[in-house]
């Protein structure tokens, strides 16, 4: 059974994505920062699947605590096939870079990059001796041509470097049958994140060219397409799921 570790699984856009894969009949080891009401809600969703399924407490900004998430996971499964980085924090507030303190600096740099190294160190020597591995990173739209992105520079410029990461790991990794993608939501806000494309179908959304907003199953099937034995002609690329809204452009 190919067994998944997600990072931020327990609620949002992980979420789906945990659906998703359990419901294709993984396994699956699901990071979470504090939220014991959204794991609860989804062991009880999941209670028939409980022997696939496990939690583990953790901040992606502490790589003693990614450490611990990696090795929880193999000790249970015995093998990390899925490597889903969803987890990535993010400053909602509206400033220029100057106005940055460093702590919030930091953040964005240790929780969308630096912990996307640390999880790799840890899984790729996993998926080497399996000959198998499938590696999923997180950006923005456009990401691939770094733009800049007005009042979100110190997250974006994270992504941004993920963006080569991921496909340098690609590269280097690809004769191990491991690959390595991004894939970068467009606007899902709120419950949309958690949202089926059934449900978003009822809602006119008007900003969105395609008619309807982006949810969390849009980008978990996405996933799942790319973690599938026969997507690996598909690495080092960079995938925008936007439905056609330029996201990054709208206050310029």
């Amino acid at each position: 059974m190919r067994h998944a570790l997600i990072t931020a699984g327990a609620k949002g856009l992980g979420r789906k994505v945990t659906e998703m894969l359990l419901e294709k009949g993984y396994s699956v080891t699901v990071n979470y920062r504090s939220d014991e009401v959204a794991v609860r809600s989804l062991q009880e969703k999941y209670a028939h699947l409980s022997t696939r399924l496990q939690f583990v407490k953790g901040d992606v900004t502490k790589k003693e605590d990614l450490h611990h998430l990696v090795d929880q996971a193999l000790d249970r499964f015995g093998r990390i096939d899925f490597l889903i980085n969803n987890a990535g924090p993010y400053i909602f507030e509206r400033k220029k870079l100057a106005d940055y303190d460093e702590a919030e600096w930091y953040e964005m740099i240790e929780g969308n990059l630096s912990a996307v190294f640390h999880l790799f160190k840890k899984t790729i020597p996993i998926m080497r001796r399996q000959r198998f591995g499938r590696i999923i990173t997180y950006g923005f739209q456009g990401a691939a041509s770094a733009p800049g992105w007005l009042h979100r520079a110190a997250f974006s410029a994270a992504k941004v470097g993920l963006v080569s990461l991921t496909k340098t790991i690609a590269v280097e990794e690809a004769e191990y049958g491991i690959t390595a993608n991004m894939i970068c939501p467009g606007n899902i806000l709120g419950e949309m994140k958690e949202a089926t494309i059934a449900q978003s179908r009822k809602k006119k959304d008007e900003m969105t060219p395609i008619g309807r907003s982006g949810t969390g199953e849009d980008i978990a099937r996405v996933i799942a397409f790319l973690c599938d034995e026969n997507s690996d002609m598909i690495t080092g690329s960079v995938i925008d799921i936007t439905g056609g809204l330029d996201v990054i452009h709208r206050y310029r």
